[in-house]
């Protein structure tokens, strides 16, 4: 046996342990009563059986995994993202199907949609007012800052309204990260990195929440704006307009979510390792000042709305949760998400480089974690961090075609959440 097989294998035992002694302690802890809110901890989710309807996903699952490495490897790098991009829409929306629908997530009343009444036709009084009346707003509304409703706003008024029209942009531009991380990666670590990263990102067991999920379109958002700042490294022409849009996409993590302050940890990362020019990240911190300075044009400012927030959190049952059982619980989700092949990528062998932004994104949420405001749910909060944690994957394939059984083994992770799992999102 190599030592690169007792890696692996050791890496395997170790998510296994982390994830079944995640699943014993919260299944005790709400057996006695600590964990109400909770009903499969560390998940926020209940427990089901899989039906037929898993059928369509399982068989595209059989077909992808020999299939999707080979085409990966030997198409041409613009057909290898695109079959990528194709087979994780496929894979996500196979997924959601089975269960209790693509749109369905987005029809609860605590849901962002639940929201556009108090917007109306004036969404820049709302804007202005949203700190002041945050009590009143649905709990995700509530637990977020302002832009992904105005999002959903706009999609409306651009004659897309309701849970299907958002149901297609969240699983789009959440799939479309397959995409961009792609992009990023072969601009950090090189082709083949990115070549062999693809096919575990296009059939991550994350597309069970990527169809719902609102946090699944602030990854993508994240992941086009890190892709579009160290591609600015390679264009002379397009320095300056791929640093603005890159900080446009960038500068509006934290108005998507609170908790993605910490993913600038990727793109920072990335440009220190991709050798950004300096016009270029010039450009970047011009784009994300100019979100800044529109929100507070528009009468939301940030850190009071962060303070409305904690304030809502903290009156939330989900406060209550205990930090030292999440601490440990959470880091379980993440593995859940990304699959067992990302742990033995983490650990094998290889070039450096192509470890740098899953640590990264690993790093960041590890201080995400630490910091005790995502204390269970996280199967949707990790989404922005966990498929850059998921590339790391690709490093199993260690200059092959791919590792055909631990991307069946990712597949078959998938099955299993969406088949046993029944999520609000």
């Amino acid at each position: 046996m190599t030592a690169r097989s007792i890696e692996g294998r050791r890496a395997l035992a170790a998510w296994a342990a982390l994830v079944a002694g995640a699943f014993a302690v919260g299944g005790l802890l709400h057996a006695r009563g600590v964990l109400r809110i909770d009903h499969l901890p560390p998940l926020h989710a209940l427990a089901r059986l899989p039906t037929l309807a898993l059928l369509p996903a399982a068989a595209f699952a059989a077909v992808a995994v020999p299939a999707l490495p080979r085409l990966t490897a030997h198409l041409p790098m613009r057909a290898a993202l695109a079959a990528a991009f194709a087979a994780s829409l496929a894979w996500t929306v196979l997924l959601a199907v089975s269960g209790e629908g693509l749109a369905w997530p987005f029809t609860h009343p605590q849901e962002y949609l639940a929201g556009l009444g108090a917007v109306g036709d004036d969404p820049l009084g709302w804007l202005a007012g949203f700190t002041r009346d945050l009590p009143a707003y649905p709990t995700h509304v509530r637990g977020h800052p302002p832009l992904p409703v105005l999002v959903l706003w706009a999609l409306a008024a651009a004659g897309l309204p309701g849970p299907f029209w958002a149901a297609v942009l969240v699983v789009v531009t959440g799939c479309s990260a397959t995409i961009a991380i792609g992009l990023a990666v072969r601009r950090v670590a090189g082709e083949d990195a990115a070549r062999r990263a693809l096919p575990y990102l296009a059939l991550c067991p994350a597309a069970v929440w990527i169809a719902t999920t609102m946090d699944a379109f602030f990854a993508g958002v994240g992941a086009w704006g890190t892709a579009l700042l160290v591609l600015g490294a390679r264009s002379r022409a397009g320095r300056v307009a791929l640093g603005l849009g890159a900080g446009l996409a960038l500068g509006a993590l934290p108005y998507l979510s609170y908790g993605l302050v910490p993913y600038l940890l990727v793109p920072l990362v990335a440009a220190v390792a991709a050798e950004v020019p300096r016009t270029t990240l010039a450009a970047c911190l011009a784009g994300m000042a100019a979100v800044s300075a529109l929100f507070a044009a528009g009468g939301f400012w940030w850190p009071a709305g962060v303070l409305a927030t904690h304030a809502e959190w903290a009156a939330d049952p989900g406060a209550a949760r205990p930090y030292l059982y999440f601490l440990v619980a959470d880091l379980a989700v993440l593995a859940l998400v990304t699959g067992p092949a990302t742990a033995v990528g983490l650990v094998a062998a290889g070039r450096a480089g192509e470890r740098i932004l899953p640590v990264a994104a690993l790093a960041a949420v590890l201080a995400l974690d630490v910091s005790g405001v995502t204390r269970g749910e996280v199967e949707r909060i990790w989404l922005p961090y966990a498929l850059w944690v998921a590339a790391a994957a690709g490093r199993t394939a260690a200059g092959r075609a791919g590792d055909r059984r631990l991307l069946a083994v990712q597949a078959v992770s998938g099955l299993l959440l969406q088949g046993f799992v029944r999520s609000p999102w």
